[in-house]
């Protein structure tokens, strides 16, 4: 199993979730990666969603390095090269998490020969899919954006490697008053009992917003509409499990982040973008261009 230092890079307080194999990208390793071929690792199960999903995801939108689609069989052989880069799904824990709670991540990794097994290899970027043994369709609709959000993070990070090191909670958050000017795109499943209809948001939160299936949201990320914000939200999708629940706002378009907040889920904070968060965005001031 993966252990990796950071949440999106140190978006979490690093005394909350340290991972035991501590690293981060240096400037090197930037510069190197803008150099690889990237290999998409493909699900040894032909029928997978994952591999119809980051077939078109990756088609599509992947424009940061070359790219080729390697079979799960071939990873481990190819992962020593020097010259590659690596996109593929992994499970994922933090040493301090007491809960030792496992999620699925999309990884962005170096290869290279000093490593033993592909879990050690060396992560540029890393994003958040879904908690472990979650569904993969819960997530595998929104990899057109997950995988354009990554690329945009590196090229940030690139032009500014002291973010690396940074807590860059702030830097993202920045953009949330500008999630009134777009429309805020959810389905059902993101929402508690209490925002059960559009009247009942409306009155925490005025502002543009749609309620859509999750085929209208792969629509909108595909046709990249830039008056579009979408919803990423990892949690543990259980009223038993009471654990943390992450949620992020991101541009169809841009695929910028536009807010990033997690809560402990309970009784009366279940699994979902809360009334809190609506109430937040609200509040929100656009920044000053």
């Amino acid at each position: 199993m993966k252990q990796v230092i950071a949440f999106l890079l140190v978006l979490l307080p690093l005394s909350q979730l340290m991972a035991q194999r501590e690293y981060l990208p240096t400037a090197e390793d930037l510069t190197r990666f803008h150099s690889t071929t990237t290999y998409v690792v493909l699900s040894d199960n032909l029928m997978a969603d994952w591999n119809f999903e980051i077939r078109d995801a990756i088609e599509k939108f992947w424009t940061i390095t070359d790219f080729e689609f390697l079979e799960y069989k071939d990873f481990a052989d190819k992962s020593v090269d020097a010259n590659a880069s690596f996109l593929y799904v992994a499970t994922v824990s933090f040493e301090k998490d007491k809960s030792n709670t496992r999620y699925t991540f999309l990884c962005l990794s170096l290869g290279g020969p000093d490593h033993e097994s592909i879990d050690e290899l060396h992560d540029i970027t890393n994003v958040p899919l879904s908690y472990y043994g979650v569904d993969e369709d819960e997530y595998t609709y929104k990899l057109g954006l997950l995988v354009r959000f990554m690329q945009q993070h590196i090229k940030v990070i690139t032009d500014d490697p002291k973010l690396v090191s940074q807590n860059v909670f702030q830097y993202y958050n920045d953009n949330m008053g500008s999630v009134k000017g777009k429309t805020l795109y959810l389905t059902e499943e993101d929402l508690p009992f209490e925002l059960s209809t559009d009247a009942k948001i409306r009155a925490v939160y005025p502002y543009n917003f749609q309620i859509v299936d999750r085929e209208q949201i792969k629509e909108l990320i595909m046709v990249e509409d830039e008056n579009a914000v979408i919803l990423h939200k990892v949690g543990p999708q259980s009223t038993i499990i009471h654990d943390r629940v992450y949620k992020i706002l991101m541009g169809a378009s841009d695929a910028r982040f536009y807010y990033y907040d997690w809560h402990k889920s309970n009784k009366k904070k279940p699994d979902a973008f809360l009334k809190s968060d609506f109430e937040r965005l609200n509040r929100a001031v656009p920044k000053q261009k």
